[in-house]
């Protein structure tokens, strides 16, 4: 029998079910290329079909159905009503920008995108929009340095100005001319007179005082006519001109001064004044009335300047290039902390990003949020884009394969092979053979 013929039939009966199957291949790769091709054109189309209404909504001056026109941004919005904000401004700016609007909490990503006042002012965005204040009312703080000017308000006193120690008077009499004499009252509060004595001048009036010197003088004459004239006064105030006078080094009469740890500062004549919590309008009242009341100085305002304040600062920790404190010098997001830190590192967990937060009494605080989808593209308003607070600590912590990873390099290659190293060879021809 020979075997040649029946080897040639099996040969080609391989050969025909091999074709047949290449045949099957290329249908099923067609098949799938058409179906490739059709969900392409169809989402181009639809695409291009709601860019062309977009831009039909556009040139019309219409928003696209259902969405309400934007209103112009920024100061001058008055005079805007001519220029529709969504059209194209000019070079600068030639096409309508779609974006999504974060403050409508009802946005379901970026499918909520919609023609929007993006660029007011084209190639002047740089400058950014003259947006609401930080805060409503700055409140001073540890470490706040503060410039007080201090200015003589040349106004008149409600109260008669009563004599200080080192006010200069001149006491004359027309019936005796050996009684005339300039006088500086001495630090207990006297003047040495002529046949009198001393005589307690110091928190007396002029009339009280030239009526005490006419009394006392009745007793050795008949009509001693006494005159007193103030010659140099308010010395109190001159002493604190004095102490704050840099007009010879940096010019004007002001104190620089910083809030201490305990949250006040040190000024002269009334010593330490409570500043932590007050805004510069409360802590102007609060030094003027003690300069007022404590010591009675009059005639003079003092003006508190935030002269430069507090550093604050941010920390961040974890899978980031570069971890550490970052100056907060303006807002800043848990996405620019982030970015300040050289952004994220492969393997980080977005996903529980965590910020310790200090309170008022120093208690702890803690949050965890999820940037994720919006650090990958995905959400184009993230809930956990959070403010930041001086002194916040952010955790951007490993994901669990990292973690897993070290915990294996940790055990097996630095713990157990670190003690018992193996040395293992496997045959993989004998293996084979198996």
């Amino acid at each position: 029998m020979n075997p040649a013929p029946e080897r040639a039939d099996r040969l080609g009966t391989q050969s025909a079910g091999r074709q047949t199957a290449r045949a099957r291949c290329r249908a099923a790769a067609g098949l799938l290329a058409l179906a490739f091709l059709t969900v392409c054109c169809a989402t181009f189309s639809g695409s291009s079909s709601r860019s062309a209404a977009r831009a039909e909504g556009t040139a019309t001056g219409e928003s696209p159905a259902g969405v309400p026109r934007p209103q112009p941004l920024g100061p001058g919005a008055a005079e805007a009503d001519a220029i529709e904000l969504c059209q194209a401004l000019g070079p600068a700016a030639p096409c309508p920008v779609c974006a999504v609007d974060c403050s409508r909490c009802g946005c379901r990503g970026w499918e909520s995108a919609r023609v929007i006042a993006w660029q007011a002012f084209a190639q002047g965005e740089y400058v950014g929009h003259d947006r609401l204040a930080h805060v409503p009312e700055y409140r001073l703080r540890v470490d706040d340095e503060l410039d007080l000017v201090y200015r003589l308000t040349r106004e008149e006193t409600a109260k008669p100005y009563r004599l200080n120690v080192g006010d200069e008077i001149r006491v004359e009499s027309f019936s005796d001319s050996k009684l005339d004499r300039e006088l500086i009252i001495q630090p207990d509060g006297t003047i040495t007179l002529r046949l009198l004595g001393q005589i307690h001048a110091t928190g007396r009036t002029v009339p009280q005082l030239r009526d005490a010197l006419e009394k006392a003088y009745k007793k050795y004459y008949k009509l001693p006519a006494i005159t007193v004239t103030p010659l140099k006064m308010n010395t109190k105030l001159e002493d604190l001109r004095a102490s704050v006078d840099r007009r010879a080094g940096l010019g004007g009469q002001n104190r620089l001064a910083r809030v201490t740890p305990e949250g006040s500062i040190a000024l002269p004549a009334i010593g330490s004044v409570q500043a932590q919590g007050l805004t510069l309008r409360e802590l102007q009242a609060e030094i003027n009335e003690r300069y007022r009341e404590d010591v009675g100085i009059e005639g003079i305002e003092v003006i508190p300047v935030l002269d430069r304040r507090a550093p604050r600062f941010v920390y961040v920790l974890g899978e980031v290039a570069t971890p550490g404190r970052f100056e907060l010098t303006g807002p800043t997001t848990v996405l620019q902390a982030i970015s300040m830190a050289g952004s994220w590192n492969n393997g980080a967990h977005l996903k529980q990003i965590v910020i310790f937060r200090r309170g008022d009494d120093w208690r702890l605080l803690a949050t965890m949020v999820d940037l994720h989808a919006a650090l990958h593209g995905k959400q184009p308003c993230p809930a956990g884009e959070l403010w930041l607070s001086d002194s916040d600590v952010i955790i951007v912590p490993k994901s669990p394969i990292l973690v897993a990873d070290d915990f294996i390099e940790l055990v097996f290659t630095r713990g157990i092979y670190g003690v018992f190293p193996l040395d293992v060879t496997m045959s993989f021809s004998k293996l084979s053979s198996l």
